[in-house]
């Protein structure tokens, strides 16, 4: 994933956040950085901490070097490398503040799932939109571009959740704030490596997560943070 990459025609950094993998992640991440210098960054954390506090981290870092664009994927190749530069475009060029690769705004576009995950998760998307009221059609995508100014505007600090109902609270919040949250069509392949977090715990999180959000938002709505560094 890091040599594909670095191989696209636009100069990319990337930042891989380890939670202690037991496959050697780091260690293979810091003989590239031998290769690749500063384009190549290891943050490293002890213990399993979550997907979501593995971005805001990984949000945080970004944000204090000042990188314009910030990009979340998977690294497991069911992100293709080649739509970071269809969700840069979006945002550099077309006007998104987030550009979302999704599998749904054209169709159901997903490579080698079987059918009963390829409907778990649409119809998740449904459920997310009926419930939140927004018009985002895959609202569980992990496959992200900010504008920096989304991430130093959104309390990276209040965001609640740390499985899949991460990506639904970021949209939304990103929503409540008036950014412009745009979806880019890709197409997503089951990964090549790995297995998925997908628990029962994470599926019930994201269930409830969605009624919790919806009955805030009738409260309060997200303020903008600020103090960005």
């Amino acid at each position: 994933m890091i040599r594909t990459v670095f191989d696209l025609p636009k100069e990319i950094h990337i930042l891989i956040v380890d939670d202690g993998s037991p496959d050697g992640t780091a260690e293979v991440v810091q003989e590239l950085q031998q290769q690749y210098g500063l384009q190549l960054h290891l943050l490293q954390r002890k213990g399993k901490q979550g997907l979501g506090t593995a971005y805001i981290a990984g949000f945080h870092w970004a944000l204090e070097r000042d990188y314009n664009f910030i990009f979340e994927m998977d690294c497991d190749f069911s992100h293709n490398p080649r739509d970071l530069l269809a969700l840069h475009k979006a945002c550099s060029e077309d006007g998104a503040d987030v550009a979302v690769g999704s599998r749904y705004i054209s169709g159901v576009n997903v490579v080698n799932w079987p059918m009963n995950r390829v409907l778990m998760s649409y119809f998740a998307s449904v459920y997310v939109r009926n419930v939140l009221g927004i018009e985002i059609q895959d609202t569980t995508a992990g496959f992200k571009c900010y504008r920096k100014e989304v991430l130093q505007a959104i309390r990276l600090d209040k965001i609640k959740f740390k499985g899949y109902a991460f990506q639904i609270e970021m949209k939304f919040t990103a929503i409540q704030l008036g950014f412009n949250v745009v979806e880019v069509p890709i197409i997503f392949t089951d990964r090549r490596e790995g297995t998925s977090k997908m628990s029962s715990k994470i599926f019930k999180e994201a269930f409830l997560g969605v009624i919790e959000m919806k009955i805030k938002s009738f409260f309060r709505k997200p303020k903008r943070n600020v103090n960005t560094h």
